[in-house]
C-alpha cells in the first residue's frame, strides 16, 4: 500500500494573522511547512503547532525585504523538507498615515516588504519549481490591489504592484507552456493582530474596514486556491463587488472613500502614541492569528463557498448585480 507524500508548503509572514491561520490549515491536511518570519519567539510557537498536528516544520528567521535571506531560507527548506510544492507569499507591513505626512524611508520599507517581498518569494519559488515543471505560487492579495483607500497609500501601491507583477509572470508561464501555476487571492478586511502593531499617525486606534472576517476564512481560500487552476479568487461578496464596481465606476469610489475612509479605519478609542510598532523590527511575543475584533468578525463567507462551486465567469455577474442593487437602494433613499 502506497502512502501519499506530504505536500511541502512555504508561508511567508507565517507567525501571525493570515499566515498563522494558513499554516494551521495546511498542517491539518498533513503538509510539512517552511515558516518564514522575523520574530523568533513566534516562529518557535508556530513550529510547535505544526509538529503537534503531526507535521514537520522548518522555521527560518527571515526579513522578506532581503532577497538573499529569502533565497537562503528556500534552500534550507528544500534541504530539510524536500522540493517545495506550494509557496504562499503573505508577509506584509503598512503605515496608517495621510500621504502628506509619510516619510520616504517608511514608504520604501512598506514597498520593500509588501511588494518586493512577494517578488523575491516568487523568484525563490520559481528557481526550484520551473526545473521540475511543478508547483503553485499563491499571492495573498486584497481588494486594495484594485481600489486604493486613503491613509494606506504605500500598502495600496504595493498591492497594486503585486497585481501587475503577477499578471506578467503568469503570461510568461503560459508562453513557456509551464505547469507551474500562479494565482492571487483577493482578501477582504480581516481580524488580524496587525492593527495592534501597525505604525500609525491616526488620532484613534486603527481598525479594519467593516465588514470584516476571521483569518480562517482567508486561510480556507488560500488552501483551496493552491489546489485549483484559478487565476484569481475573491474571498467575499463585498470585496468582489468593490473590485468590479471600481472597474466601471471609479469616480464613485473616490467620492465615497473620501467621505468615509478616514472614520471607517479608526475606532472611537484614542491611539497610544507610545505603543510599539513593527515597521522596522518585529514585536516580541506570539500573537496568534486573531486581532481584537472577534465580536465583529464573520467566521464564514457564503461567496467563497459559491466561488468553489461555480464557474469563475459567473461570479462577476453576481458581484455586478449586487452593486446595481446597492446603488438602486441608495438612490431610493
Amino acid at each position: 500500500m502506497s502512502t501519499k507524500k506530504p505536500e511541502i508548503v512555504v508561508v511567508t509572514g507565517a507567525t501571525a494573522g493570515v499566515g498563522r491561520a494558513t499554516v494551521r490549515a495546511f498542517a491539518r491536511q498533513g503538509a510539512h511547512l517552511g515558516l518564514l518570519a522575523r520574530g523568533e519567539e513566534a516562529l518557535a510557537a508556530t513550529k510547535a503547532e505544526v509538529e503537534a498536528a503531526g507535521g514537520q516544520a522548518v522555521a527560518v528567521p527571515t526579513d522578506v525585504a532581503d532577497a538573499a535571506q529569502v533565497d537562503a531560507a528556500a534552500e534550507q527548506i528544500e534541504q530539510e523538507l524536500g522540493p517545495v510544492d506550494i509557496w504562499v507569499n503573505n508577509a506584509m507591513t503598512s503605515v496608517f498615515s495621510p500621504f502628506k505626512e509619510m516619510k520616504a524611508d517608511e514608504f520604501r520599507r512598506v514597498t520593500e516588504v509588501t511588494y518586493l517581498g512577494f517578488v523575491y518569494g516568487t523568484m525563490a519559488a520559481l528557481r526550484t519549481m520551473l526545473p521540475r515543471n511543478h508547483g503553485t505560487i499563491v499571492q495573498v492579495g486584497s481588494t486594495l490591489a484594485y481600489r486604493g483607500i486613503p491613509l494606506q497609500s504605500a500598502y495600496c501601491g504595493a498591492k497594486h504592484a503585486i497585481q501587475g507583477f503577477t499578471e506578467s509572470v503568469r503570461a510568461e508561464l503560459i508562453h513557456d507552456n509551464s505547469d507551474v501555476h500562479i494565482t492571487m487571492v483577493q482578501m477582504p478586511a480581516l481580524n488580524t493582530p496587525q492593527f495592534g502593531w501597525v505604525k500609525s499617525r491616526l488620532p484613534n486606534k486603527a481598525q479594519p474596514v467593516p465588514p470584516l472576517f476571521q483569518p480562517e476564512v482567508a486561510a480556507d481560500a488560500i488552501v483551496w486556491a493552491a489546489h485549483q487552476r484559478r487565476r484569481e479568487v475573491s474571498v467575499t461578496f463585498n470585496n468582489s463587488m468593490f473590485i468590479w464596481g471600481n472597474k466601471f465606476f471609479p469616480g464613485i469610489g473616490d467620492w465615497y472613500l473620501a467621505r468615509t475612509g478616514y472614520d471607517s479605519q479608526q475606532t472611537d478609542e484614542p491611539r497610544d502614541p507610545e505603543r510599539p510598532h513593527n515597521l522596522w523590527e518585529p514585536i516580541t511575543g506570539d500573537f496568534g492569528a486573531h486581532g481584537d475584533f472577534d465580536a465583529r468578525a464573520h467566521d464564514s463567507s457564503w461567496f467563497l463557498q459559491l466561488n468553489k462551486r461555480l464557474h469563475p465567469a459567473i461570479l462577476p455577474g453576481v458581484a455586478l448585480a449586487g452593486l446595481a442593487a446597492a446603488l438602486w437602494a441608495r438612490k431610493s433613499d
